[in-house]
Order: C-alpha cells, then structure tokens, then sequence
C-alpha cells in the first residue's frame, strides 16, 4: 500500500531552507519517494490557517516512507528544516 508524506510549513530562514532544499531530493531515491506536490498556489476552501507552504511525497509503502525519514542521509539534512521553518510532518497510508 502506498504512503504519502504530508507537510505543511513555514519557512522563516530562507537561507538555511534552501540549503535542506537542495539536498533533499537526493535522500529520497533509494526508497522510491517522489514529489507530488512541493510548494505552489494554496486556495483555502475550509479552515481558517492557510499553510505557508504545502508538501505531498509518495512512497510505495509505510515502510519505505519511514525508512526514508529515519534514513542517515535525512537524518543529516533534517536540523536545516528543523532550524528554518515550523511545521506540521506526517505519514498517511493510501488506498491501494
């Protein structure tokens, strides 16, 4: 079964999240996550917080997307994230 990694997020130190940003495609190939959304135009339909920014990853599996976060190599870039912005980080099983 598939899993998404949801994130939504704000960004305050864009120098330090550019620097997860270029960084973090690269922890992702070796558990086959992939981009489905990364940022873009946000239209609030419900709600009353619109996200900064919003974050879809897709993932083959639960087990895939939490190897890949608890992998070393995002284990290193992850203080970046975690210094330059505030977010709410999550896995969420599909529907396959």
């Amino acid at each position: 079964m598939r899993a998404y990694v949801i994130v939504q997020e704000s960004v305050h130190d864009l120098k330090t999240f550019d620097e997860y940003r270029k960084d973090v495609v690269a922890t992702l190939a070796p558990f086959h996550g992939r981009f489905l959304v990364r940022g873009g135009k946000v239209t609030m339909l419900e709600g009353d917080k619109k996200p900064e920014r919003t974050v879809l990853l897709e993932f083959p599996s639960r087990a895939q997307a939490e190897g890949w976060y608890h992998s070393a190599a995002y284990q290193k870039i992850l203080p970046l994230r975690l210094k330059s912005s505030s977010s709410h980080f999550f896995i969420c099983d599909g529907t396959d």
